[in-house]
This record gives C-alpha cells, sequence and structure tokens, in this order.
C-alpha cells in the first residue's frame, strides 16, 4: 500500500515556539514510519515557511547555510538536541522555497514575504495526504491555522476552527463551560482598556467580586505564559501588568484552597471524535508556588504523578467532567483538560473544579497527554497513528456536508 504522507507543522509565531519544536521532534522520532511518509514542515518566528530536511535540520540544530546559534536556555521537557534550533527558527533563517510537488488537486503555498521568492513558489504546493499540526498557543492553537487547512480542503489533526478558538480564549470557554453546567472558579473578565482608563475601579472591582489570592491569566495564550499569583491588592496591579502584555482581555480568578493551601492539579487526557474517551488521570505537583512556564520547562522539581492519588469516585468525575469540556467547546481529536482540586481536610469532600482545556497540549514523549494515555495502555507511536486517523475521519465526515443547494 502507498503511505500517507504526513505533514508534521510546527514552530509558529506564538510564545510557545520553542515547546513546539520539542512536540515536533517527539513525534518525527516515534510516527510509524511504515505507515507514513513524513514532511516536516516548519514556521519561523517571523511567519516565515520552511519545508523539507531544511525544516528537519532545524529541529536538530544543524540548518543549511550555517551551525544554529546555542539557545539561551535548555527546554526540559523534550529532546535537548532539539533546542537549539530554536534560535535558528527564531531568527527567520533559512527559508526555503518547497520543492516541486507530484500535482495534485489540493495543496498549500506557504506564505512568502519576499515577493521574489512568492513567485518561484507560485505553482510549489506542500502536497500531503494529512497535516499534524504540532503548533501551540497563538497562530497554531486558536483557530486560525485551522482556517487556513479548511480553506485549503487538507484534513488536519485536532480539534476544528471552533473548538480550538474556543479552547484558547478563557473567557469564552469558561461561558461553554457555564452553560454546561460544569463546575469552575470564581473569576472576572476585565479589558485592557479598562485597567488603562481606571485602574482603582478594576482593583475594587476584583475586591468584590473575589477573595484573594488570585490568578490573573492573559485570556489568549497557553503555557502559563503572562500568569502571575497575586496574594493582595498590593500584588494585583503588577499581576495585571504582565497579563495585558499579552492580550486585550484578563481573567482573574480566585485560587482555590484560600491563602493557606494549594490547590491540587489535576489531569486528564481525552481522545476522539463524536464518542470520545478520557485516559486515567494524573497529578502535577509543581516545584514552584504554581505550574507556570518556568516549573514547566526550565526548572527541574515538578513531580507528575501518574495514576492521581484519587478514590474510584473522584477518577471517575474527573475523567466524566473532563469529557463533557471536550464537547462543551466542540473539540476533536484530542485535547488535556485540566483541573484544580479542593486539598480538603478530614472527612470533608474535595470539590474539583474544571480549570480550562488545551486542544493542542505539549506533545513530547514526556508530556503529560501521552503518558496518561501510555499511562492507560495506548503507546505513544500508537497514539499518534490514532489522531492521524481520527482527523482522517472527520475529514471525510465534514465532506458529507452539502454546501450548496
Amino acid at each position: 500500500m502507498k503511505k500517507l504522507r504526513v505533514g508534521i507543522l510546527f514552530g509558529g509565531r506564538s510564545g510557545e515556539h520553542e515547546v513546539s519544536l520539542l512536540s515536533a521532534a517527539s513525534v518525527l522520532n516515534a510516527i510509524d514510519k511504515d505507515k507514513y511518509e513524513v514532511v516536516p514542515i516548519g514556521i519561523t518566528k517571523h511567519g516565515r515557511w520552511v519545508t523539507s530536511g531544511d525544516a528537519q535540520r532545524l529541529l536538530t540544530g544543524n540548518p543549511a547555510g550555517g551551525d544554529a546559534r546555542p539557545a539561551r536556555a535548555h527546554l526540559r521537557a523534550g529532546d535537548p538536541e532539539a533546542t537549539p534550533g530554536a534560535a535558528v527558527l527564531a531568527s527567520g533563517e533559512s527559508v526555503v522555497v518547497p520543492p516541486e510537488p507530484v500535482h495534485r488537486q489540493s495543496g498549500i503555498v506557504p506564505f512568502q514575504t519576499d515577493a521574489a521568492l512568492a513567485r518561484r513558489a507560485s505553482d510549489r504546493a506542500i502536497n500531503v495526504d494529512v497535516i499534524f499540526p504540532v503548533l501551540h498557543g497563538t497562530f497554531g492553537e486558536d483557530g486560525t491555522i485551522q482556517g487556513l487547512l479548511e480553506l485549503a480542503d487538507i484534513p488536519y489533526v485536532g480539534a476544528g476552527v471552533l473548538g480550538s478558538a474556543a479552547g484558547m480564549d478563557k473567557d469564552i470557554m469558561k461561558s461553554l463551560f457555564i452553560a454546561a453546567g460544569i463546575p469552575i472558579v470564581k473569576h472576572v473578565t476585565i479589558l485592557r482598556s479598562d485597567w488603562e482608563k481606571n485602574a482603582k475601579r478594576v482593583q475594587n472591582l476584583v475586591g468584590s467580586k473575589l477573595q484573594y489570592p488570585v490568578f490573573v491569566k492573559p485570556a489568549n495564550l497557553g503555557s502559563s505564559v503572562g500568569i502571575s499569583k497575586a496574594h493582595d491588592r498590593k500584588e494585583l496591579g503588577p499581576a495585571i501588568e504582565e497579563a495585558a502584555k499579552f492580550d486585550r482581555k484578563i481573567v482573574i480568578e480566585q485560587g482555590v484552597g484560600g491563602k493557606k493551601q494549594k490547590a491540587r492539579e489535576i489531569e486528564c487526557s481525552v481522545l476522539g471524535n463524536d464518542e470520545p474517551v478520557a485516559s486515567l488521570p494524573g497529578e502535577i505537583v509543581p516545584g514552584k508556588e504554581f505550574y507556570d512556564y518556568t516549573a514547566k520547562y526550565l526548572d527541574e522539581g515538578s513531580q507528575l504523578i501518574i495514576p492521581a492519588k484519587l478514590s474510584k469516585a473522584e477518577m471517575k468525575k474527573v475523567q466524566e467532567l473532563a469529557v463533557r469540556a471536550f464537547k462543551a467547546v466542540d473539540c476533536s481529536g484530542l485535547a488535556r483538560v485540566d483541573f484544580l482540586m479542593d486539598p480538603g481536610s478530614g472527612n470533608k469532600a474535595r470539590k474539583i473544579y474544571l480549570n480550562e482545556i488545551n486542544t493542542m497540549p505539549g506533545f513530547t514523549a514526556i508530556s503529560m497527554y501521552p503518558k496518561l494515555w501510555a499511562a492507560s495502555g495506548l503507546a505513544y507511536t500508537e497514539l499518534i497513528s490514532r489522531l492521524i486517523e481520527l482527523g482522517l475521519a472527520r475529514h471525510a465526515d465534514k465532506n458529507k456536508n452539502q454546501y450548496s443547494r
């Protein structure tokens, strides 16, 4: 049988660019080469597309035309040798014109900012059977790349435009969870313009609605970038200023556990399309006060406990809520659903709150999403194949739609 051509799309313009490189390197290493012909497709920090061997060399830190610049810090959440290539992608070097394709009915032509390159690439498309977009955060997990692939009529792994956009926007996401009857923590949403016009009014609003400590987050970002914990009103202002660097909408959440205790952070992986299933839950024990970007990718000390130490009833509840959250945002393919659990005391029941859903979670071999599935009996390589099958199935189902009378 002819192998399926799978485009692994990575990099991108988001603050999670380097994490995407790690995820892509792991997928490229583990994907079943007997079943799939792999086409690496990189996007630089400046939005330029690189393909074929040049994209592969960018991941390994050995690009065409020179050595990779050393990365400022090695991310620990994946293959260390992949990180030097991050510096090259970030600098926008090694832009290439894709190779001549075997002409087909569909394909995508990478965006080119250079007019001469654009003319040379005008009849050259990246021809693949399916795209695996291992892109995290803005311009990859928010529906934008999904919209491009929908327009090109190319099957792809993961959530569609709506699910991706709703899963990225924490404010909209929470509204959908409330409508679905899913328990979430108390929160308020403000606009950056509100803060700039009247900071005191915003501080008073937060104080009247929530109890400290609170977590201040950009509404549209991932990997805990721009998130701060404010223990009191004095710390609230700087936290809002930090979040406002990254988005016009800011979500402020009441901390679970109060001032004396920290919430337990429980995560669950979901897989499927119309009939999703949930993995065993796991627990994150942060090495820092909470699981921010540094704790996730740079510092040692955070622990992953799989399966999480929960009662059978609590485990079942987490899995049920994870599937409900997946359906609430119209997700497909995959998602990691994150929960906050009241630490409780004595015989008091421990409340479980849904924190957020990630429609393209970290995907290295040691990331929580695949590790939870491995603990549930689905190995990493098989998981990749299953996701590709789900992407193809979703595209086939979409093709049943009639778009004209």
